[in-house]
């Protein structure tokens, strides 16, 4: 294993049943760096995570976590991570401050170095004024922000954070973002699997898109944005035309997305010379009146749709409304 990299997986597979849930997956996770990890729901994402964190063994292939071997040296990586998952897993009886005092003294700490680090971590994630309130009556952006202090009690050096958002408000979402850059900062290394595009391309070093068990595209954002050889065109029509979206489609890689009220329309298109005049001939044919026409770099939304076929604008928009986990 390169010792420059923290989370390491060659070739890593796992089937459960019919279902190839990861196929001969390759990653590396320089250390204090982010890799964000995109897919659709079932996309194995959930799985890898279980793998490297030790609570499920792969089928074949290796996986090396801050050095030390996932299935034959699982007790020192479990020393070497911490983890949140989609689910909280606190003690709803206990107060916050007992829930963080509880996992360093399970962790070999002493009471007071248990005690002592369970306020330090309570002021940065500003739950102080809840340390002594039972977590049963916290809300859900308090919970998601104690789970994450739970995972750190022990300074690990590798962070999976499973959807660590999921739920948050746009203010508790900036607030976990912060920490996370902090955290990196001061060396950490995280795994970000993530459903909120924005958040991968706003966190993540480089982002790996998973689908079907199997790695897709690799690269920084704007490397995935570039070589996907695509644009956003966006469209402004004078009126609603019926036959405007089936002409863009003739143009485009993805879904064509029509505005509520008919006039607005986006696709990602591929680049190429003089497209935005072929387009804009192409809607006059067809009797459409165009006020306005614009061609952009995509955003990693679009990059995500083109990859996976997924119909990211309604999922996003379920993913915002707290629908999907």
């Amino acid at each position: 294993m390169n010792q420059q990299m923290m989370i390491e997986a060659a070739a890593l597979s796992k089937r459960y049943g019919d279902t190839q849930a990861l196929d001969k997956v390759d990653l590396e996770v320089p250390a204090g760096s982010i890799l964000g990890v995109l897919g659709p729901n079932g996309a194995g994402k959930t799985t890898g995570v279980r793998i490297l964190t030790t609570l499920t063994a792969p089928d074949s292939g290796r996986a090396w976590v801050a050095g030390h071997d996932v299935v034959t040296d699982a007790p020192a990586v479990r020393r070497k991570i911490g983890v949140t998952g989609q689910d909280a897993t606190l003690d709803e009886a206990l107060t916050g401050r007992q829930n963080l005092v509880m996992v360093g003294q399970l962790s070999r700490l002493p009471r007071s170095q248990a005690r002592s680090r369970a306020a330090e971590l309570l002021g940065l994630f500003e739950l102080d004024d809840a340390a002594d309130r039972v977590v049963k009556g916290y809300s859900g952006g308090m919970r998601r922000r104690l789970d994450l202090a739970a995972s750190l009690v022990m300074r690990p050096p590798v962070l999976f954070l499973d959807e660590p958002t999921t739920g948050l408000d746009p203010t508790g979402r900036q607030r976990m973002w912060g920490v996370i850059r902090g955290l990196v900062s001061e060396g950490v290394t995280l795994w970000l699997t993530t459903q909120y595009l924005d958040e991968a391309d706003a966190l993540a070093d480089s982002i790996a898109v998973i689908d079907h068990g199997r790695v897709i595209a690799q690269g920084t954002p704007r490397e995935l944005k570039s070589a996907t050889g695509s644009q956003l065109l966006e469209v402004t029509l004078s009126a609603p035309h019926a036959g405007a979206a089936a002409t863009v489609a003739g143009f485009a890689l993805g879904v064509v997305t029509v505005s509520d009220d008919g006039r607005r329309l986006r696709a990602v298109v591929r680049s190429e010379s003089g497209l935005a005049t072929a387009v804009l001939r192409a809607l006059d044919a067809a009797g459409a009146l165009v006020d306005d026409i614009a061609i952009h770099q995509p955003s990693l939304d679009d990059v995500f749709a083109t990859l996976t076929g997924a119909d990211t604008a309604a999922e996003s928009s379920a993913i915002v409304e707290g629908v999907l986990a």
